[in-house]
């Protein structure tokens, strides 16, 4: 049985919470690796939904450990709030099956403030973050002032290390307009959530290799998409984590070897939030088309995505940057009833054909789309669970993606339902 990956393959809100639910009623242990409480997944199980930002997704099913690793940034007044709200839903959540790293780095209010007030003074070219203070938090990480869940057990030594972060980034508030951050309340802001949280810190990385001793199955759980990655996405309109497979192994404590499948989350078209190119965006009649059937509203934010074509570049970049090998592909049924379908190939640049999409944001936003014109399907593929199912036109056009992206289907899902989905491979059977 293999240890599996599950990351996106486009600009995150591939649909992975019902993939990722799917998965993670078959492993035994699943890992959140990176990114904060920007992102959400949105499961149903047995008619109730459940909306998740740090926890992982195995969090809702009894039996399963869940982690969240070291390469997460953690707010723990939000966290709390989330072991709240799903308690309320009747999920048991104890220290015996949420185990948060203890050496994760913390988001504190003053990364909040710095995030704000980044993205106010940016105007116009504001990167379009969801202003909870991850970017910042990563940056203490980088920078070596980062306060980690550890230290809350040294209160002393916890009061020296909130000075030397106050002393850099209340000098850069006040530089930018805003008010200084009085570090005695959120010292007591940090004593006081201390004996919340410390119950769940752990050794993580012990946990692991124990799990893999005892041949458990582990589902490593990524966030957001490809494109998105602080190194191979549309930098500067990137997140500020990794979110290829690779961070699975780095963010949580295991070896590379640990990951033996990896599935990417696939939209069957293409949706960006915020602000950076997006060469397939129609805005027009098809892209609100799109968005409208789609139900296109972050679960984060509730702002509203961007919508375009399938970009088989784009996905077929992210496929070998990701080691991908297999994907989910998602919201086929979005596509019913419309006449034709366009797929991008190729990009144009200054008269030249593009098999990638460039790392300069100057060409990423200067590129052409290629697209060729497939015939759409009237028919519904809606809750379908077999290839026997689908319209002749549904099969070809996922044959051409398979394709164009060098990467087979593994899975395909058909609605929002967890069992309207047909499994061609399952990724837990290396």
């Amino acid at each position: 049985m293999a240890n599996v990956a599950v990351i996106g393959s486009q600009w995150g809100d591939e649909g992975k919470g019902k993939i990722v639910d799917w998965l993670s009623s078959r492993a035994d242990v699943v890992v959140r690796f990176q990114g904060g409480h920007n992102a959400g997944h949105t499961l149903v199980i047995d008619g109730v939904e459940y909306k998740l930002h740090l926890l992982p997704s195995g969090i809702v099913r009894p039996g399963k450990l869940s982690v969240i690793g070291n390469g997460v940034v953690l707010d723990p007044w939000a966290l709390l709030k989330e072991i709240e709200t799903v308690r309320e839903k009747g999920v048991t959540l104890t220290p015996e099956n949420l185990v948060i790293a203890e050496n994760v780095n913390l988001i504190l209010p003053i990364h909040q403030a710095l995030d704000a007030a980044m993205e106010k003074a940016r105007g116009k070219s504001a990167i379009g973050t969801t202003g909870r203070g991850i970017g910042p938090a990563y940056e203490d990480k980088v920078a070596r002032r980062g306060i980690r869940l550890c230290d809350l057990k040294h209160p002393g030594a916890l009061k020296d290390r909130l000075d030397q972060m106050l002393l850099h980034h209340n000098a850069l508030l006040k530089g930018l307009g805003g008010e200084a951050i009085d570090g005695t309340a959120v010292l007591n802001e940090l004593k006081a959530v201390a004996p919340k949280i410390l119950p769940y810190a752990g050794v993580v990385w012990k946990v692991l290799e124990q799990a893999k001793l005892d041949n458990k199955k582990v589902l490593f759980e990524g966030a957001q998409g490809i494109m998105l990655d602080v190194d191979h996405g549309t930098y500067p309109y990137v997140t500020s984590s990794n979110t290829v497979s690779a961070a699975a192994s780095s963010g949580s404590g295991v070896g590379p070897r640990s990951v033996e499948y990896v599935l990417g989350i696939t939209k069957a078209y293409t949706t960006r939030v915020g602000s950076g190119p997006f060469p397939t965006e129609q805005v027009n009649e098809t892209g609100e088309t799109l968005g409208r059937r789609g139900h296109e509203f972050g679960t984060t934010t509730g702002r509203k995505r961007r919508c375009g074509w399938f970009d088989a570049v784009m996905v077929r970049q992210a496929v070998k940057i990701g080691g991908i090998d297999g994907i989910a592909l998602t919201k086929l049924d979005v596509l019913d009833g419309m006449d034709e379908l366009k797929i991008c190939v190729a990009y144009e640049l200054d008269g030249q054909r593009l098999d990638h999409f460039p790392a300069s944001p100057v060409l990423q936003a200067a590129v052409q789309p290629v697209y060729e014109t497939v015939p759409g399907w009237r028919e519904s593929t809606r809750g379908a669970r077999s290839w026997s199912e689908l319209p002749a036109a549904a099969v070809k056009y996922i044959r051409m993606v398979e394709e164009l992206i060098e990467t087979p289907v593994a899975l395909l899902s058909t609605s929002p339902e967890r069992d309207d989905t047909v499994l061609v491979h399952d990724p837990f059977i290396s």
